[in-house]
């Protein structure tokens, strides 16, 4: 199968990647490696997915869109994995622009290269900030997620929307996914696991919103791949005239306590968090909470891997890398990384 994955130098991107490339698959990648976040961490994860032979990279940003309707031009895919997004919920208070510029301009370019190339299949990364402001839990997907409490989860429920009328309109399969917090090895930086095992590491104080009366659905990418592959090939139906569309939780089912995931860390480190409790930020929800029924119906898959097992490997990865950088940053400064075809 030959797989477009966008956003392919990001968390979910590199994991789904390599995991496919593991499972014979032709891969096609692209990223704009934007600097959102410490880029070297992004050329990092690419720099293990280019040696790959059947793995080929193009640096190309999915809001230009003569570059997008080009490359479907070019090429034909049997599916597509839309990953490529501007995330974060506290940045989109920061820089609206760059929300829509990738997650409304980018993602019509891409539904628009899906319906020419008669793509058989698109997944597309949602999120749990859909849910807002309910109050219900755990999470549905049938609950109305109509109430956004950030710019962020509001692209994120008008992507739900466009590739809704897509599906309708061209009998296109599309399934979205909202994510609940995935974490571990290779994770973004500016995620709160990471921050506070690098804070704690380094004897720093960390920062607790809402004086740590939250909880998180946190989800081990591990388990969010191995859902991914299990989805891929099963393009949704047309049933009962609705258009083959359909959205999932991919969440752990399990949400934990702020304090807990905290111990967690301290834990696996072995050291002690110095906290720093601070009343909530606009755009937090206080709970997240992934009813994973249909996922169970659909596939015979859950989420397991519990929030002591992920952070327990997280922390290893973080500490190798962190060592790792340390020996790079004593060398004489490397090649930048530039696109690469095979």
């Amino acid at each position: 199968m030959k797989i477009l994955v966008t956003g392919v130098a990001g968390f979910i991107g590199y994991h789904l990647t390599k995991k496919l490339l593991d499972l014979s698959n032709r891969v096609y990648g692209i990223d704009n490696l934007n600097n959102y976040y410490d880029v070297s961490l992004k050329q990092a994860r690419l720099a293990k997915l280019l040696p790959q032979p059947k793995f080929t990279f193009e640096h190309l940003d999915i809001s230009d869109r003569d570059a997008v309707a080009k490359l479907f031009a070019n090429h034909n895919f049997d599916c597509v994995i839309n990953l490529a997004a501007q995330a974060g919920v506290r940045y989109s208070l920061k820089n609206p622009h760059a929300y829509v510029d990738s997650n409304l301009v980018g993602f019509t370019n891409i539904l628009e290269g899906c319906r020419y190339s008669q793509i058989k299949h698109l997944l597309f990364a949602s999120s749990s900030s859909v849910y807002g402001s309910n109050t219900k839990v755990p999470f549905s997907v049938s609950d109305r997620v109509d109430t956004p409490v950030s710019l962020y989860a509001a692209t994120k429920k008008a992507n739900e929307l466009m590739a809704h009328a897509y599906s309708h309109l061209y009998q296109l399969p599309i399934t979205g996914l909202r994510f609940f917090t995935v974490y571990g090895p290779w994770g973004r930086p500016d995620m709160a696991y990471f921050k506070f095992t690098e804070a704690i590491a380094q004897g720093k104080p960390i920062d607790v919103y809402n004086y740590g009366k939250m909880k998180r659905d946190f989800t081990y990418i591990d388990d969010v791949v191995e859902a991914m592959v299990k989805i891929i090939p099963h393009q949704p139906q047309v049933l009962n005239q609705q258009p083959p569309y359909k959205i999932y939780n991919l969440g752990n089912n399990n949400p934990v306590e702020l304090g807990e995931f905290i111990k967690a860390i301290e834990t696996a480190l072995g050291k002690l968090a110095r906290k720093n409790l601070l009343p909530m930020q606009p755009g937090d929800v206080v709970t997240t909470y992934a009813d994973v029924d249909e996922l169970i119906t659909d596939f015979d898959f859950k989420p397991s891997t519990s929030i002591f097992q992920g952070i327990e490997q997280f922390v290893s990865w973080y500490r190798q890398y962190e060592a790792n950088s340390a020996i790079s940053k004593q060398e004489l400064p490397a090649k930048k990384l530039t696109t690469v075809y095979h």
